[in-house]
């Protein structure tokens, strides 16, 4: 277990610390692991009603990160997974309640149903009036069954949201319980997760998914889902999840939702942006509209990857209560207002003269769809290369370009003007492949299409040299030198080898092998270099061992260009 904590006893206390160090409008109660609003003898003053939710620890931001103005009064946090004790809770509640009373906002797990109502019970007989509201939001499970009743998911943070915008309005408190079980019982959420989680105390995953499985309907709290099944696209994955949800609610056409899109705990924003608009797509092609709908880590599992959806009928009312102002360290700043995408036109690229294109037979394009064909193949060895000295892209970026050569090849240039058809490359690759091999590939093109471009024809000799002016260019861009385990050590020797066997009189066909084996020696004697540039040089020493994967693409389709030649 790697978890960046000090004492697996200590993680409530030391995580509430941080959480309250950086909020100023919050406190700690002394000696608990309960957090309060700072101004909370202030608010039970002006007869606001309190409201207080809680559960076991792992779900962060939940629950302290919902204490503050327009949401919670009071969090109570148990140890991790665990419900906090009865009087825990009814600290809390003596800590903020007022004349105006208490609601308890519970999600329905049996220890936590227990310990905060027996609190509700005693805080009650104390003369502090209390309410509580059960959220049981997860569709996954049936109303009815053998079990111990729907769990309460990610939807518990909209009751959080619209219950503290009535109570902070100064609606009593028999109103905001009953605003708070409306919409606990307009809720449905379902999630599925792509990893388990590790409980620190426990100090192994709570189940096991095979790297192909995910797991669909589970809850919170590590456990096992309902189902586990093959991986699918996302578009997939979430259409499965509307349609549990929209049936369980028996959402009806031009009915009105708000969408919360939530992180289980460790899945990157990237895919949770993937994830929000394929749900919107889906929503809409159902005909039901989005008036909200936002995407985050609202209520996790530790560090699951995966997401829940929640979907919440709203009106005009609820929309006003989701509106109103809340000051919280984690309700988003965004009003979740969803927009009406326009995309702009790209600048469109100036369009060359019409004319002759590359011809199929002819022996340039050939060899540029046997360098590309090579790449598409090589994209597994080379991204498994490039993952053990640098980011992982490079198989990736090079089959991408490979992919749009071969989709553009027809509109470039006759081979007649190889000098334009190598610019046309050269354009492709600068507009759709980024990071470092996108530039660099497109300025050496360049650099040859200009050097065939100042000739007078398109000799094997012309054709070195274009290649040497290629290769110097790079150089220039990049940086890099021979010795500093780039792409270099292997284009360098490559570019010489070749002029230097047609200065010779060398037949082409065995000028360019004398091409391909100088790379091949160049690329392996990278794995001995210690890394001065390049995207071996972030990791140092650890490098050594492993040939360059930009020097390894490098002999690659050279190899290809001098096996395309020959046929």
């Amino acid at each position: 277990m790697k978890k960046l904590i000090n004492d697996v006893c200590a993680v409530v206390p030391d995580m509430l610390d941080g959480l309250a160090a950086l909020n100023p409008n919050l406190s700690l109660l002394q000696g608990s692991t309960i957090v309060v609003r700072a101004d909370a003898e202030a608010v039970a003053a002006r007869s606001e009603v309190a409201l207080i939710s809680g559960g076991g620890s792992g779900h962060e931001p939940a629950h302290g990160g919902y204490v503050g103005h327009g949401m919670l009064s009071a969090a109570v946090a148990g140890e991790v997974f665990t419900s906090p004790s009865t009087d825990a809770v009814l600290d809390a509640i003596r800590a903020v309640a007022g004349p105006a009373g208490v609601l308890l906002i519970v999600k329905n797990y049996t220890g936590d149903r227990f310990n905060f109502g027996l609190a509700a019970e005693i805080a009650r007989a104390e003369g502090i009036p209390t309410e509580m509201v059960i959220v049981a939001d997860d569709v996954a499970l049936t109303a009815s069954g053998d079990h111990a009743g729907r769990r309460g998911l990610a939807g518990t943070v909209l009751v959080h949201k619209i219950a503290g915008a009535a109570a902070a309005a100064g609606r009593p408190l028999a109103e905001v319980a009953r605003i708070a079980r409306e919409v606990a019982g307009s809720l449905g959420t379902m999630g599925v997760a792509l990893t388990p989680c590790t409980v620190p105390a426990a100090g192994k995953p709570g189940f096991e998914l095979a790297d192909g499985e995910i797991e669909w309907g589970l809850g919170i709290h590590g456990e096992p889902g309902v189902e586990r099944g093959a991986m699918e696209p996302a578009e997939a994955i979430v259409a499965r999840l509307l349609a549990k949800i929209t049936n369980d609610l028996a959402l009806q056409t031009g009915e009105r939702v708000a969408l919360l899109v939530n992180n289980l705990g460790g899945t990157p924003s990237s895919e949770l942006n993937v994830v929000a608009g394929s749900a919107l797509r889906n929503l809409a092609q159902c005909g039901i509209k989005v008036e909200r709908a936002w995407a985050g880590t609202f209520l996790s599992a530790l560090e699951m990857a995966g997401v829940s959806l929640t979907l919440l009928r709203v009106d005009d009312e609820r929309l006003g209560w989701l509106d109103a102002v809340a000051h919280t360290s984690a309700w988003p700043a965004l009003n979740g207002r969803v927009a009406q995408v326009s995309v702009r036109p790209a600048p469109q690229t100036p369009k060359r003269a019409s004319g002759a294109t590359l011809a199929s037979d002819a022996t340039l394009r050939r060899v540029i769809e046997a360098v590309c064909a090579c790449l598409l193949k090589a994209e597994p060895t080379l991204t498994e290369m490039d993952q053990r000295v640098g980011d992982g892209d490079l198989g990736i970026s090079l089959s991408r370009g490979a992919r749009a050569v071969l989709q553009e090849l027809d509109t470039y240039p006759a081979e007649a003007t190889p000098g334009a058809v190598l610019r046309s490359m050269a354009a492709t690759l600068r507009r759709v492949v980024g990071g470092t091999s996108g530039p660099l590939y497109a300025v050496m093109l360049l650099r040859a299409a200009a050097a065939l471009e100042q000739s007078d024809g398109a000799t094997a000799m012309q054709w070195a040299a274009a290649f040497r002016n290629g290769v110097e260019g790079l150089m220039e861009l990049g940086g890099a030198r021979p010795g500093d385990r780039t792409m270099v050590d292997a284009l360098k020797p490559a570019a010489d080898a070749l002029q230097s066997a047609l200065a010779g009189s060398i037949e082409i066909g065995a000028a360019l092998q004398a091409a391909a084996d100088a790379a091949a020696d160049g690329t392996a004697q990278t794995a001995s270099m210690h890394p001065r540039r390049g995207r071996s040089s972030y990791v140092g020493d650890r490098a050594l061992g492993h040939v360059d994967p930009g020097a390894h693409a490098v002999a690659l389709w050279l190899a290809a260009i001098r096996d395309a030649w020959l046929k």
